[in-house]
């Protein structure tokens, strides 16, 4: 059955408060958007690609060098790089401030605080080089602040990630320079908490 092409969300049009952060700038949007739809564009090339392997591509399956080990490296990279920007387009566009309800809650059982939450999180996006995410572990039902240095990296197994800060260079760059910390303060002033306490609440049931 031929894989069903993706097509990139249309942010402007959707979330229009995109266009209007404090701290945040239209222009980096704008450029941001550009490298999300590139992620869209290579999962359809790649798909495409891999739908067209041979017998003898197969075969020739290597883990140092091969078609198929390329593809499928380059296929996580480019998933990781549509679901990641989708998860931090939507849930930015907030006026900030702490969420609430059950996500509060849990916050609070499994960091102790929400401001030692909120402490760990922003270190976590300083030390990252790519993304910073609070996920929810499926398995023994807490939350975890996890690092990624790509797109495709460090995922935590059976835990889905409900708020997403990216860190490369590309969302803070226009507006900061090299000030990532200054960006991850903007990013906090922007956050719509009520998205992601809904993220958490549509995981859970």
């Amino acid at each position: 059955m031929p894989f069903q092409k993706l097509t990139a969300i249309n942010w402007a049009e959707k979330k229009p408060a995109l266009h209007k952060m404090d701290g945040i700038s239209e222009k980096t949007q704008l450029e941001h958007y550009k490298l999300y739809q590139g992620y869209v564009n290579k999962y359809n090339e790649v798909m495409e690609r891999l739908e067209v392997l041979t017998a003898e591509d197969f075969k020739a399956a290597n883990p140092t060098y091969s078609l198929v080990r390329a593809l499928k490296v380059d296929l996580t990279r480019a998933i990781g790089g549509v679901k990641n920007h989708e998860l931090y387009f939507g849930h930015l566009g907030g006026k900030g401030g702490r969420p609430s309800g059950a996500l509060l809650t849990q916050i609070e059982r499994d960091f102790g605080s929400y401001e030692r939450w909120e402490q760990d999180f922003k270190a976590t996006g300083i030390a990252a080089r790519g993304w910073a995410w609070l996920a929810w572990d499926h398995d023994w039902k807490r939350l975890f602040n996890a690092l990624g240095d790509e797109q495709n990296t460090f995922p935590v197994w059976n835990a889905t990630p409900i708020l997403a800060m990216d860190v490369f260079e590309h969302a803070f760059f226009i507006d900061y320079g090299a000030a990532k910390a200054q960006y991850i303060e903007a990013f906090f002033k922007n956050l719509d908490g009520e998205q992601v306490q809904k993220n958490f609440e549509t995981l859970k049931r």
